[in-house]
């Protein structure tokens, strides 16, 4: 199959909406049916910090390699094609072979997490749009399988670009849950093996709508997403902990905040787990459309009101340039005026949490018949 019918193929079978892990798993069928690979796995990422906040693992490394990938990836960050290095080379594929020189010793990555598991060689697909990545696609093969190929590249490079619309795409679905909403942050503390040690009725709940998938026997010790998090936080300088913010399933948001804590000479981590507030989630939604840094500020002038002269007043502009942009804006969000762009970022991503009002407490969800007993 060669890029541009892995392309068609892909934006055939991803019209219309669908989940990011549906996304994702997808995207992974097509490109594995042109570029095979013995492990694999796709992760859902939080454009601003890099962490994992989802994904599908059922092909993926085995539970006693992911603390040391975590390591290596989000506190370490000092290897060859570290995720980070990754964002900042243009391109949406990585090869470790070539980004090595063929000298894969030279990747502590390589000799810590993938010769142990008898795998070659690893290709990275960055799901990104240039500024932002949104996901990550990982296949990596053994001895006894060909060698990755300039043509495995082009395929998944030309695979990336419907792979990260339909990605970001699936970010926005959302609709009004008429269910029980909790109120506040639930908590959960991680031992120092990264096994859940407790956890809140609240945070179970935002926990189970974390888009994560496992095979059978993996994953039983919770989401990767609170294990790399927890790394993460160990690595910080003392008390800075570390923040990510993760899509659930039914399109809200979820934050999650991990410190680490010495208790009696072991080290714990807490980590708070709750609905993202709605100052971080509106330039997170303008983030997910894909709009420009000036077109994100002149949208969330309009959600305050701001009539044209206004907004061209504070930012030094004429109106005629405001209007170009509220254009862009409108294309970019799919509506024709600014009515239509508030109803759309309000009915969308704020009514879900307004619709019931904050009255339960962590571990009384409110529902139809009142707090449980």
């Amino acid at each position: 199959m060669n890029p541009s019918e892995t392309t068609a193929r892909l934006e055939r079978g991803l019209r219309g909406e669908a989940g990011a892990l549906a996304v994702l798993d997808h995207t992974a069928r097509v490109l594995l049916d042109a570029v095979p690979a013995d492990v694999w796995c796709g992760v859902v990422l939080d454009p601003s910090t890099l962490l994992d906040t989802g994904g599908q693992h059922r092909s993926g490394f085995p539970e006693s390699s992911m603390r040391r990938l975590f390591e290596i990836e989000h506190v370490e960050q000092d290897d060859v094609d570290n995720l980070r290095a990754l964002t900042r080379r243009p391109g949406r594929t990585s090869l470790l072979s070539r980004s090595t020189h063929g000298r894969l010793g030279d990747s502590k990555y390589y000799r810590e997490i993938l010769h142990p598991l008898g795998l070659s060689d690893e290709l990275r697909l960055l799901l990104r749009d240039g500024r932002r990545t949104w996901g990550l696609l990982v296949l990596c093969r053994d001895a006894h399988t060909r060698p990755f190929s300039a043509a495995d590249l082009a395929v998944a490079e030309a695979a990336g670009v419907p792979a990260c619309a339909a990605l970001r795409r699936s970010l926005l679905l959302s609709g009004v849950d008429a269910g029980p909403l909790p109120d506040a942050p639930g908590w959960v503390v991680l031992g120092s093996d990264l096994t859940v040690r407790s956890m809140s009725p609240t945070a179970q709940h935002w926990i189970d709508r974390l888009q994560e998938r496992h095979a059978p026997g993996r994953g039983a010790e919770g989401p990767y997403l609170l294990r790399a998090l927890a790394v993460q936080a160990s690595g910080e300088g003392t008390g800075a902990g570390a923040h990510v913010r993760a899509p659930a399933g039914d399109g809200r948001w979820i934050s999650l905040r991990a410190w680490p804590v010495d208790q009696g000479g072991e080290t714990t981590t807490v980590v708070s787990v709750g609905p993202t507030d709605p100052a971080e989630l509106t330039a997170l939604v303008l983030d997910v459309y894909g709009l420009s840094p000036r077109a994100r500020q002149i949208a969330q002038y309009v959600l305050l009101g701001l009539s044209t002269s206004e907004i061209a007043g504070r930012l030094g502009v004429s109106g005629y340039t405001v209007q170009d942009h509220l254009k862009q804006i409108f294309d970019k969000v799919g509506v024709r005026s600014r009515r239509e762009l508030v109803a759309e970022l309000f009915l969308r991503h704020y009514l879900p949490r307004l619709a019931h009002p904050p009255l339960s407490t962590d571990g009384r969800l409110l529902s139809e018949e009142g707090p449980p007993a």
